[in-house]
C-alpha cells in the first residue's frame, strides 16, 4: 500500500470521559494476567515488599508510553505503526519480529491452565492449556465486531477480579504488612533499599516490563483510539468478525486537521478528557490491583518455603485462603485469577494479531493493502496459537520460564518503541500538539531506563558467559 500525504479532514467535538471509559480497559487487561498475577506477587513471595516501587515505576511510564501513542492516533487516525512507516518503510520488519517472537511463549496461558486444572483436577495441564488456546481462537473469530468482543469480556473480568483481591486483602492482610506495602513503595524493604540481594536482574526487568501491558503491546493503544472513533480515528473502519461480521471499510492510513485555534480547542479537549480516562482506568486502577495483588502474596506465603518453585506460589496462596476463610475461598482465588489469565492470552492474541497484521501489509510494498486487513489478522491469530501449541507440545511447560523468556524480550521492545514513537511525536506532528518538555522528559527517562535494564540484563545472561 501507498502511504500518501495526509489528507485533511474535520475534527469531531470531544466526547465526555464517561463516554471515553474502554481503552484502558483492554491495556490494563493486557498487563492483569502477566505482571500483575504473576511476577510481582512472585517477587513480593520470595524478597517481600521492598521492591513493590518497580511496579508503581513501570505502571507509570507506560502510562506516558500509552498517552504519547494516543496522542498520535488521535492526531492523525491511523497506528503508531502507518506513521513510523512514512519515517521509515523497513522499521515493519522489525515490529514483526519484536512481536511475534516474544509473544509466541504460551506462558501466560499455561498459567491459567495450570489454575484452573488446580481447580478441576486435571494432571496433564498442558493440554488444557492447548484447550484453552482453541477456545481463545473461537472467540476472537466468532465475534461480530472485534474490538466490541474484547472490550464486553475484559470489562467483566477486571470487574470481577479487582474487587474480589481487594476484599480478600482487607480480610487477610494485618496492619503490619500494610506498613510493609507503604515502605516498599518508596524502596524499603525488609534489610535491603530497592533492590535485594540474590534478585535475578532479569526476573526484575521482567516484572518491570510486564507493569502494565508491556513489549509492543503499548503500541495497540493507538488501534483502540481508531475502533472507539476518538479524535481523528472516527474516520478509520474496524475489523469485524470471521464468519459472523459484516465487513467495513477499514483504512490504515489516516487523516489530520487544520491547526487552527478552533481544532485546537477541540483537541486540547479530548487531550484532557483521555489523558483523565487513562489515568483512572489505567494508572490509578492499576496501581491498586497490583499493590494489593503483591500484599495478598506477602500476607499470605512470605517466608515459607518453596515459593521459588514456578507459580506454585499461588496455589499456596490459594490454600492459605481457605484455611484462613474457608475453603471455596481459596477455590475461588484459583478461579478468578485463571479467568484473569485467560482474558490477558485473549487481549494477548488480538493485540499482537492487528500489529502483525497491519505491518504485513505495511511491509508489503504495496503487494497486500487494507482490503486483506480482516484475512491477515485471523491467519496470524491462528498461526500464533499453534506456535503456542507446538511450543506446548515440545515440553516447555513450565508457566515462569515462559512468562520471563517473553518478559525480558518485551522489555527490549519497549526500549526500542519508546524512543521511536517520541521521535514520531516530535517530527510528524503539528508543532502546537507536540509533547511538552514534561512529557519529553518522562518519555526519556523511560527509554534509558528501559535501556539500561535491558543491556545489563543481556550482558549477564548471555555475553558475560562466553
Amino acid at each position: 500500500m501507498g502511504l500518501n500525504l495526509l489528507k485533511t479532514n474535520t475534527l469531531p467535538e470531544a466526547l465526555p470521559v464517561k463516554k471515553l471509559i474502554g481503552p484502558s480497559f483492554l491495556i490494563l487487561a493486557l498487563g492483569l494476567g502477566s505482571g500483575e498475577v504473576i511476577l510481582w506477587p512472585y517477587l513480593s513471595a520470595n524478597f517481600g515488599l521492598g521492591i513493590i516501587w518497580g511496579a508503581l515505576l513501570g505502571l507509570t511510564f507506560q502510562f506516558f508510553m500509552n498517552m504519547e501513542i494516543e496522542r498520535y492516533a488521535l492526531a492523525h487516525g491511523e497506528s503508531i505503526f502507518v506513521g513510523l512507516a512514512r519515517k521509515f518503510r523497513l522499521i515493519s520488519f522489525w515490529f514483526l519480529f519484536s512481536t511475534f517472537i516474544p509473544w509466541m511463549w504460551p506462558g501466560i496461558i499455561a498459567s491459567s491452565a495450570k489454575f484452573l486444572g488446580t481447580v478441576i483436577g486435571v494432571a496433564g495441564t498442558h493440554y488444557l492449556a492447548i484447550g484453552l488456546l482453541f477456545l481463545i481462537g473461537t472467540i476472537l473469530s466468532l465475534g461480530p465486531v472485534l474490538y466490541k468482543t474484547v472490550e464486553f469480556l475484559q470489562k467483566r473480568i477486571i470487574l470481577l477480579g479487582v474487587p474480589s483481591v481487594f476484599l480478600l486483602s482487607l480480610i487477610l492482610a494485618r496492619p503490619e504488612h500494610w506498613l510493609d506495602l507503604a515502605q516498599g513503595a518508596v524502596g524499603i524493604g525488609k534489610g535491603y533499599f530497592l533492590l535485594p540481594e540474590g534478585l535475578a536482574i532479569a526476573s526484575f526487568l521482567a516484572a518491570l516490563a510486564y507493569a502494565g501491558a508491556g513489549g509492543n503491546l503499548n503500541l495497540a493503544q493507538s488501534y483502540y483510539v481508531k475502533e472507539k472513533g476518538y479524535g481523528m480515528g472516527k474516520y478509520a473502519g474496524r475489523i469485524t468478525g470471521l464468519l459472523t461480521g459484516k465487513k467495513e471499510q477499514v483504512s490504515l492510513t489516516g487523516t489530520k486537521f487544520e491547526a487552527n485555534e478552533e481544532n485546537l480547542n477541540k483537541f486540547n479537549k479530548w487531550w484532557r478528557n483521555i489523558n483523565i480516562e487513562h489515568f483512572v482506568v489505567f494508572w490509578l486502577t492499576g496501581s491498586i490491583t497490583i499493590l494489593l495483588l503483591a500484599l495478598l502474596s506477602y500476607s499470605t506465603v512470605f517466608g515459607l518455603g518453596g515459593n521459588a518453585q514456578g507459580v506454585n506460589f499461588v496455589i499456596k496462596e490459594a490454600s492459605v485462603i481457605g484455611q484462613n476463610i474457608a475453603p471455596f475461598a481459596g477455590t475461588f482465588f484459583l478461579i478468578v485469577v485463571g479467568i484473569t489469565l485467560f482474558g490477558t492470552q485473549l487481549g494477548v492474541f488480538d493485540a499482537t494479531s492487528r500489529i502483525l497484521s497491519e505491518n504485513l501489509i505495511l511491509s508489503s510494498f504495496g503487494k497486500l493493502s487494507e482490503l486483506n486487513l480482516r484475512c491477515l489478522y485471523y491467519l496470524v491469530l491462528w498461526l500464533q496459537i499453534l506456535a503456542g501449541i507446538t511450543i506446548l507440545l515440545l515440553g516447555f511447560t513450565e508457566p515462569l520460564q515462559l512468562v520471563i523468556t517473553a518478559a525480558v524480550l518485551n522489555a527490549i521492545a519497549m526500549f526500542v518503541h519508546v524512543g521511536l514513537t517520541l521521535w514520531l511525536n516530535l517530527s510528524l506532528l503539528d508543532k502546537q500538539i507536540r509533547p511538552s518538555l514534561f512529557r519529553v522528559s518522562a518519555m526519556v527517562l523511560a527509554f534509558l531506563f528501559y535501556g539500561g535494564f535491558s543491556t545489563y540484563t543481556v550482558y549477564d545472561r548471555f555475553i558475560r558467559n562466553f
